[in-house]
């Protein structure tokens, strides 16, 4: 009974995993959404909330990106245009994420960083996921987009967890 029990929590486990491409498309996702919201927010508190929950979630993003999931990418393509490209957009929205922590959503170009983050994020996206980019060529490659998934996820939760213990 007890390896019963075992074989079929192992099957969960396994059927929870998710490919690289996958979680860092649902971050994606993500980010779009919270950014629509601050778009069509009136509320100064809920912006500052929203705008806090897109920093945190592109700096982990950007984080497991940069740590992980680019230099698996490199390695495996050679593709340095598309790594470098990434990496510098990844430099932009970490100079904006910056700023945008700094203030307040009552500062004059609070909401106008916001915007331009989202739409960086939008540029950057669009190169990652369309066809010729960045996921696609990771799915030609040998790259093991599952296991680089639990990488990911890994460090992803590992990182979250830092971030609200502290």
């Amino acid at each position: 009974m007890a390896s019963k029990n075992k074989s079929s929590s192992t099957a969960r486990a396994r059927s929870k995993r998710v490919d690289a491409i996958a979680l860092l498309k649902a971050d994606h996702r993500q980010v779009e959404a919270w950014f629509s919201q601050f778009s069509k927010s009136r509320s100064p508190q809920k912006k500052q909330q929203l705008a806090i929950h897109i920093c945190d979630a592109l700096t982990v993003h950007t984080t497991i990106e940069e740590e992980i999931f680019y230099p698996a990418f490199i390695e495996a393509t050679g593709d340095k245009d598309i790594h470098h490209e990434a990496v510098v957009e990844h430099a932009g929205a970490k100079q904006l994420i910056a700023e945008i922590q700094s203030m307040s959503p009552h500062d004059d170009y609070y909401d106008a960083k916001v915007t331009v983050l989202s739409e960086m994020i939008k540029h950057h996206v669009k190169e990652e996921e369309h066809p010729g980019g960045m996921f696609s060529e990771a799915k030609k490659s040998d790259m093991n987009l599952q296991a680089l998934g639990d990488q990911l996820l890994a460090r992803k939760r590992e990182l979250q967890a830092n971030a609200e213990a502290a």
